[in-house]
């Protein structure tokens, strides 16, 4: 091997330097993230740094992903920091449906259109950022999560169902099933 083409396979993977620029202009984004998956300032600001810890010191991503990989970071973080699984979720999305103003964080309030994510539980909120929010595959998502496809495909379809809850006025008759199903099947959920 030539050292020009050493120095050139060295410019195709990103550097310490190339994530702190990324956490840099991303900032906001990845601490959002990081909240809406966390539900809580302390524990999302713990998540963030872990997530750029890691980033930093990881020197085998190809530059032009590390934006991804930086978001991924974060995600899998918060996977380990929460665990959030299928079978450990005892309260029902109902009881949170109203909670106090003040138990949002302040950081999402900015948000008036996220702030029905934050009240989905753990596992529905994960799934819902993951697979909506962040795109990732039911396969991609079950494998992190640690549940099966069909579990995550569970999970999306009952966040959609709370969260347009939370859209529709309670004076107003609730979208039907055979709606949401049509607009799930649209979606390929």
């Amino acid at each position: 091997m030539t050292q020009k083409y050493k120095n050139a396979r060295l410019n195709e993977y990103a550097t310490s330097s190339d994530f702190c620029r990324i956490y840099v202009e991303q900032l906001n984004s990845l601490y959002l993230l990081s909240l809406l998956l966390i539900a809580d300032p302390q524990k999302a600001e713990q998540c963030f740094l872990s997530g750029f810890d890691d980033s930093v010191s990881n020197n085998s991503v190809f530059k032009e992903r590390a934006h991804l990989w930086a978001r991924r970071s974060v995600i899998l973080h918060a996977i380990r920091l929460l665990s959030p699984r299928r079978t450990d979720e005892n309260e029902s999305n109902e009881a949170r449906l109203s909670p106090p103003i003040e138990k949002v964080p302040a950081e999402v309030q900015a948000y008036p259109n996220l702030v029905g994510v934050i009240r989905l539980n753990s596992f529905e909120r994960f799934v819902f950022i993951m697979s909506v929010l962040e795109m990732y595959s039911n396969q991609e998502c079950s494998l992190l999560l640690g549940c099966f496809r069909r579990d995550v495909i569970d999970a999306r379809i009952a966040a959609m169902r709370h969260l347009a809850g939370m859209v529709i006025a309670p004076a107003t008759q609730p979208i039907s099933d055979l709606a949401l199903n049509f607009w799930a099947a649209e979606a390929g959920l």
